[in-house]
């Protein structure tokens, strides 16, 4: 077999593969010879169909397979010869003589193109800053997670005065546009809370005043970014009529306020206990996950290096396939075709940090801790009913353990990378880190 280096450019690499036409012909021949074993033939014996039959009859589709296999073959051997390590699959062409000068192949020759690993020095850390976030749970954190409990346990008790800010007032509506009703515009008996936002703005303002029994009609303007693209930007109107107007009562937080969130013995105590210490545990992952994202920063923007394209392609497939059943599982029945460039580059990102850490583990000889990897296990486990049942699961499943061997291995490598660098902490309140406001129902964060 003869190898011939073609062209080299970036990562792209182009070799010309030559494979002996005897090697071919005796992979045919001894293929043709098995099937003439069991060929059924009219006209013939099983086991006494004449080669020249067999050869007409399934030559072709035999020398085919044997192409097939003999490129899957030779394109390894043919690697090991140049000495690549190729990323991704490589495009397969035949190699025809062509030109005068050519000089006539003997055997079967094509040419593979393909992309090569980047050769990645890593940059030295040192002299680099590193901003570290630091946060605890203060008491106020505490007291502030179960005021929102509180809320969450809310109870509406009905009142006998106009409704204003924070009353809950529970109404028929039936919504018109020229005078004609469209879908979705009407409800029976409905709750809204006055100031939630859970209405098109101006709706819930107008209601402020009214009271059992009253029936208004509320004007409103759908805005123009309005998600029924129907309805955007058009004027409505709306007629109430108010069933009730209710004011909130705050559970008193006592031993059955406790007993409503799973605390059996120790009442207000025990609660408190175990909010603060989901509290701590969420506080500590997400500050985990800043800080490597602040390690992450810093080694991309010091290490520049070619990414093979068709990574970065593969990871746009994967990064669609999860936005897409990510909508299908939120109940959407069609999803649109989503273009490259929406995930270019956040999957080109995603396949240089691959890239990255995997030669820092390399070169710094980086293992998965064992007792690091039980930890994370642990407290992935915390949050369960059972959870010794968690922990056995992940023990017992190959594959659910790589994945947390893979999160203790980067967080080892962010643990690497602010050693060698110059850390500086930076404090931040519990709602700094956790950012309730943009991460939805601030309770999340305590894990109840």
């Amino acid at each position: 077999m003869q190898v011939t280096e073609e062209s080299a450019n970036g990562l792209e690499r182009k070799i010309v593969v030559e494979v002996p036409a005897e090697k071919i012909d005796d992979a045919v021949t001894k293929k043709l010879h098995s099937i003439a074993k069991t060929a059924r033939i009219n006209g013939f014996r099983p086991g006494k169909v004449p080669m020249k039959v067999i050869r007409k009859r399934y030559g072709g589709h035999v020398r085919q397979e044997v192409l097939g296999d003999v490129i899957n073959e030779s394109y390894r051997e043919a690697l090991e010869q140049v000495d690549y390590r190729p990323a991704g699959m490589p495009a397969i062409e035949p190699v025809v003589d062509e030109g005068e000068n050519s000089e006539p192949s003997e055997g079967f020759r094509y040419r593979a193109t393909f992309e090569v690993f980047p050769e990645i020095e890593v940059a030295p850390l040192a002299g680099k800053s590193i901003e570290k976030k630091v946060a605890s749970v203060e008491s106020g954190d505490l007291d502030e997670m179960i005021e929102t409990l509180r809320k969450q346990r809310v109870n509406w008790v009905e009142v006998d005065r106009p409704a204003k800010t924070d009353d809950q007032v529970t109404m028929d509506f039936a919504g018109s546009i020229d005078g004609e009703e469209f879908d979705g515009g009407s409800a029976k008996e409905a709750p809204l809370v006055l100031g939630s936002g859970s209405m098109i703005p101006g709706f819930e303002e107008q209601l402020e005043g009214v009271t059992k029994g009253e029936s208004r009609t509320v004007k409103v303007s759908f805005p123009e970014d309005y998600r029924a693209t129907h309805l955007a930007g058009k004027e409505a109107e709306f007629q109430i009529t108010v069933h009730a107007v209710k004011e909130s009562e705050l559970p008193v937080v006592d031993e059955e306020f406790a007993k409503g969130f799973g605390v059996e013995e120790g009442g207000v105590e025990t609660l408190r206990s175990d909010i603060q210490k989901n509290m701590e545990r969420e506080l500590s992952q997400s500050l985990d996950n800043l800080n490597k994202q602040a390690v992450m920063d810093l080694l991309l923007e010091n290490n520049d290096f070619d990414v093979p394209s068709s990574m970065v392609k593969d990871e746009i497939g994967r990064l669609r396939q999860q936005i897409t059943s990510q909508m299908q599982g939120a109940g959407g029945t069609e999803t649109p075709e989503l273009a490259d460039e929406l995930f270019q580059d956040d999957a080109h990102r995603r396949v240089k940090l691959g890239l990255l850490i995997s030669e820092i583990i390399k070169q710094q000889e980086i293992k998965a801790d064992p007792d690091k990897v039980k930890e994370a296990i642990e407290t992935i486990a915390s949050s369960y009913e059972d959870p010794k049942q968690v922990v056995d699961y992940y023990y017992g499943n190959a594959e659910y353990l790589q994945n947390v061997e893979g999160m203790v291995l980067e967080q080892q490598v962010t643990e690497w990378a602010m050693e060698n660098a110059t850390v500086v902490d930076k404090t931040l309140t519990f709602k700094e880190v956790m950012n309730p406001e943009n991460s939805g129902d601030a309770a999340a964060a305590a894990g109840t």
